[in-house]
């Protein structure tokens, strides 16, 4: 990943591709849900383990990211995995 000239970590959003400070953007990673089936889920804190995908924190670029199957092709998974709980947590933030 590149960087900025004054040293601050700069990632791509998987829905718009552009690319952003990485304190700007949602870090997203792969868990388990309560039923044991991965699922693609928000990481704000950005210390959970594996890879991580970035994605602005807004619901335009996640709806695009989805619609491309960004989530699966950044976080190298084979198969759809489901990224409702991002777009839960998008809507929790819109609301307060």
């Amino acid at each position: 990943m590149g960087r900025v000239a004054r040293g601050r970590p700069v990632r791509t959003c998987v829905g718009c591709r552009r690319r952003a400070t990485k304190s700007e953007l949602l870090r997203v990673t792969v868990r388990l849900d309560a039923d044991g089936r991965p699922t693609v889920a928000p990481d704000p804190s950005a210390t959970a383990p594996g890879r991580g995908a970035h994605v602005h924190p807004d619901r335009a670029c996640y709806d695009l990211a989805v619609r491309r199957k960004a989530f699966n092709r950044a976080l190298r998974r084979g198969g759809a995995l489901p990224a409702d709980a991002v777009g839960e947590y998008l809507d929790s933030l819109s609301t307060t």
